[in-house]
């Protein structure tokens, strides 16, 4: 009988009998080459932006209309339900397609087209073979000008979104972003990004009817196109299609919110939790700040990537949690630097004093020549990974165009991230990961977690 296979395990496959194995060096980071490219403004003021990438022969497709509420701005509306059930049934018909007919059309192109909103913005998504771009454009054009919106499929919407909204208001990462939100942003229409459920059911088709009339505009929107097509072809496929669209008015954006600062910790009581979810945020920089590569360096740093301090903490020293993160989120006006971490109840407090503690150590130990080069190789591989598909690069452009940016800030951002230096990243570093700069929501059972919490300070309870 033969011995029995023996396996080594990873820390004695990186060894070697001299030590510790060294890893390799990374290879070199290429950033995108320019790219052939056009942005325009039709007449009916639509921004297009096309881009040739040939990788598969595919047309990505992306519009943004902002979708603020034309008629109020507060979290008191119904705005957000009439949203809701605009972007469920505005491609179930139209006066010249059926449900069926826009699935048939789209299938026989290899395509798909899906719809989205959130407090900013009225989303479309899909893709083609490239032969069938011309189909795609054309069955938006009968969304954006000819929704019919059938009673039919108005009442089947809501019932599901309905349904959906109770089961997310269960999830405990749902109860703490919605607490989150009303903390930082009180009654902005930003912190609402869900309706009630008893506001949907109150939506009528003649409710949603009037929304597009009012909202959906091609002012101010824009829309994407990456693929294997040539980019004034594209924009000539574009106009053909949509330069009919028109409309009086502009579409609404969102107001600015109020910035973020810092302040107690609020405890949100959910009775019977045995786990707790920390939310704390900071104010940030807008991609347009030339500190800005800096601050992102700085928060891969912190918490932004497997290897930051945070999670070597939290996690990987202290066992506190599964999943700790820190990240910027871009707002209306400004931005936030979000920290996230779900902790069981008994090391809640424990947890939350580490995380304060590596905010502190970020302010007055700053990040070595060796991590920040560790930050910035990450910040240019994942930028470069997440945009080499036709469809990453067509949602990273877009989301761009939301914040008045476009392909020369994408082309320019690996180069403004290798040119940021140690000192650079220590300067932001004081200024926005103070401890003191963090305010936030701490979601759990507050009979478990008060006297901890009581003795931590800083946290308001209730």
């Amino acid at each position: 009988m033969s011995a029995p296979t023996k396996h080594r395990n990873a820390e004695e496959i990186g060894r070697t009998a001299l030590g510790p194995r060294p890893f390799p060096e990374l290879g070199e980071q290429r950033a995108a080459a320019d790219l052939d490219t056009v942005d325009t403004t039709l007449a009916n003021g639509l921004r297009v932006i096309a881009v040739r990438r040939s990788s598969v022969p595919l047309v990505e497709v992306r519009m943004r209309i902002p979708f603020g509420d034309p008629a109020s701005s507060s979290t008191g509306s119904t705005h957000t339900a009439r949203a809701e059930l605009l972007a469920s049934t505005v491609l179930t018909g139209t006066a010249t397609r059926s449900r069926v007919d826009v699935d048939t059309e789209l299938a026989l192109v290899g395509g798909e087209l899906d719809a989205a909103v959130d407090p900013e913005r009225l989303s479309f998504s899909g893709n083609a073979l490239v032969a069938g771009l011309d189909t795609v454009l054309d069955v938006l054009r009968d969304a954006l000008t000819g929704a019919t919106y059938s009673n039919e499929e108005v009442e089947r919407e809501r019932s599901r979104l309905i349904e959906r909204i109770r089961l997310a208001r269960s999830q405990p990462s749902v109860i703490a972003r919605e607490a989150l939100q009303h903390h930082l942003y009180g009654d902005h229409p930003y912190a609402k990004e869900m309706p009630e459920a008893d506001e949907v059911l109150s939506v009528t088709r003649d409710d949603v009817l009037a929304l597009h009339a009012a909202a959906v505009l091609p002012r101010g929107a824009v829309l994407v196109l990456v693929g294997d097509v040539a980019p004034d072809a594209a924009v000539r496929a574009v106009e053909n299609a949509l330069g009919g669209w028109t409309a009086e008015g502009t579409a609404v954006t969102l107001s600015p919110l109020p910035v973020v600062r810092g302040g107690d910790v609020l405890l949100v009581h959910r009775p019977g939790a045995v786990q707790s979810q920390i939310r704390l945020a900071a104010r940030a920089l807008v991609r347009t700040d030339e500190r800005y590569p800096a601050l992102q360096l700085a928060n891969l740093v912190y918490g932004g990537f497997f290897s930051s301090r945070l999670v070597e903490n939290i996690r990987e020293d202290k066992g506190y949690t599964y999943h700790a993160r820190s990240y910027p989120e871009f707002t209306p006006g400004g931005a936030a630097l979000l920290v996230d971490a779900d902790t069981a109840s008994e090391v809640t407090a424990s947890a939350l004093l580490e995380t304060r503690y590596e905010l502190a150590r970020m302010a007055l130990s700053p990040p070595s020549e060796a991590e920040v080069g560790n930050a910035c190789r990450y910040a240019v591989g994942s930028l470069l990974t997440a945009t080499s598909s036709q469809g990453g690069l067509a949602s990273f452009l877009v989301n761009l165009a939301g914040l008045g940016l476009g392909v020369d800030w994408f082309l320019g951002h690996p180069g403004r991230l290798a040119a940021v230096t140690v000192e650079q990243v220590a300067e932001v570093a004081l200024e926005f990961f103070a401890p003191s700069a963090f305010t936030g929501v701490l979601v759990g059972d507050a009979d478990k977690l008060t006297p901890r919490l009581r003795a931590l300070g800083g946290v308001a309870l209730p």
